[in-house]
């Protein structure tokens, strides 16, 4: 069997005061679920740079400073044949509401949306969202503001 191929990744929670969460509906191997945008870290870069960089090409967004990290997460799963772990971080972004323009060629042929979902929809929704639990996580933030202690990281399997 093939090595499992390990990624880093940084994802942002962007959230407007009007309580909308943008999130992007993407297509992978025939599949279609909702995501935050972010992804892949480069070598050399920060969680920081990465997400710039990301936000930046899947958003026509601007840098701007991260708030505070709300979720980690190792997922295993297998895409196109090869077994995978990627580890996230999901960092809040306080924003205003804003039109997204996908800038990268390659990733635009996954997207099928963007929508700024607001968070009694993320309750009710049967999508498949990730990160999974984002109702609850932009919840007790919004109640508790920002974790005291780093979060601890969600652990999900996919069968192989």
């Amino acid at each position: 069997m093939a090595p499992m191929i390990r990624r880093r990744a940084v994802r942002a929670i962007l959230l407007t005061p009007e309580a909308r969460v943008l999130l992007m509906r993407i297509a992978v191997q025939g599949r279609c679920f909702w995501i935050a945008p972010g992804g892949g870290i480069q070598a050399r870069e920060t969680a920081a740079q990465a997400l710039h960089r990301e936000l930046s090409e899947e958003l026509g967004l601007e840098p701007r400073p991260l708030g505070p990290l709300l979720r980690r997460r190792e997922h295993q799963t297998t895409l196109y044949g090869q077994r995978w772990c990627q580890y996230e971080e999901f960092f809040l972004i306080p924003i205003t509401r804003f039109q997204p323009r996908m800038r990268d060629r390659i990733e635009a042929k996954s997207l099928r949306e963007f929508r700024w979902w607001h968070l009694d929809e993320l309750a009710d929704t049967a999508e498949q969202v990730t990160p999974t639990g984002l109702h609850r996580i932009v919840t007790d933030y919004l109640r508790d503001g920002p974790p005291s202690t780093a979060p601890g990281i969600e652990q999900i399997i996919d069968p192989e």
